[in-house]
């Protein structure tokens, strides 16, 4: 082997190392949102909530794209790309919103644990990502462990689970967020990591606002409390543009299996900052559906990418 080849060799294993390290840290900042939101939604209806949210989101990246970054507006090639992206994530918010209105979270997390393996499927068809045993068996190990976290390591919840019009409703929700990250790649004409995640967010925001319109106009937003700015700024910092940014670095360098295979690892990521917040810890059957989680995903690390 010659040292160009092993150079490359090394470069790309760094490379895809980070995009899992990236990945684990979008799971980490989207389960700190579950700890976050239920302080806010007293005083504020979700759709406004994730409304603001993306529009602040939109004004931060736009300061530091194009104040610090000092980096110089131009209209996207084909726009509509963002519209879509932006659309697919708006969806999958609204339908959530609706469905926990119609069921319990238990139910729409259960649904979630379906979007890594329908992301395989539009890997396969978008982009042509091919899947071996491996990751196929990697995969339904982690979502295993992860259906037996959200189920609380209890038999009877699991059987009594019952699929709705609210869960119906979530799924096309999660099939859309299951087409982001395979049409992330399929879309992207080499655009600036910096400027398609604003892009992105302005498609979002854009999106949402139409939907949420009369909920934003009925709001008093002068009277919300001190509280509601604190979770709308981890809101749209932490899981607005940081998970984005992550998330279309990982798209970039993995397969759109591996990248939303992550997801799996939200539930355990709750438990610990549920255990450290106060609110008590989980019994040792639901922690061992976390390390299965865990493992299952270090499988998945290890197998090859196709």
């Amino acid at each position: 082997m010659t040292k160009v080849t092993s150079f490359v060799l090394h470069a790309t294993g760094t490379e895809k190392l980070r995009g899992h390290l990236a990945m684990v840290v979008f799971a980490s900042l989207i389960a700190g949102s579950f700890t976050m939101a239920p302080r806010a939604l007293p005083h504020i209806d979700p759709v406004s909530l994730n409304v603001v949210r993306y529009v602040v989101a939109v004004a931060a990246m736009a300061g530091v794209v194009f104040g610090l970054g000092r980096q110089k507006f131009v209209w996207p090639k084909a726009p509509w790309r963002y519209v879509v992206l932006g659309g697919l994530m708006a969806f999958y918010f609204v339908t959530m919103f609706i469905a926990l209105t119609m069921t319990s979270p238990v139910s729409t997390s259960a649904v979630f644990t379906l979007t890594p393996l329908m992301t395989v499927g539009f890997g396969l068809l978008l982009a042509g990502q091919t899947f071996g045993p491996t990751l196929f068996v990697s995969l339904l190990v982690a979502a295993c462990g992860s259906i037996w976290v959200i189920f609380g390591g209890s038999v009877d919840a699991l059987l009594n689970f019952r699929v709705g019009q609210g869960e119906a409703i979530f799924f096309a929700g999660c099939v859309a967020h299951a087409l982001f990250a395979p049409l992330l790649r399929r879309l992207n004409r080499g655009d600036p990591q910096s400027l398609a995640t604003f892009y992105i967010l302005v498609g979002t925001a854009f999106c949402l606002t139409l939907y949420g319109l009369p909920q934003i106009i009925a709001t008093d937003w002068l009277a919300l409390p001190p509280v509601v700015w604190v979770v709308v700024g981890y809101l749209s910092i932490f899981t607005g543009i940081v998970t984005f940014a992550l998330m279309q670095y990982a798209s970039m360098r993995l397969p759109a299996s591996k990248v939303m295979s992550y997801s799996y690892l939200v539930p355990s990521f709750v438990i610990v900052y549920e255990g450290f917040s106060g609110h008590g810890w989980v019994t040792a059957s639901v922690a061992a559906g976390a390390i299965a989680t865990g493992l299952g995903l270090i499988v998945l690390y290890f197998s090859p990418d196709k």
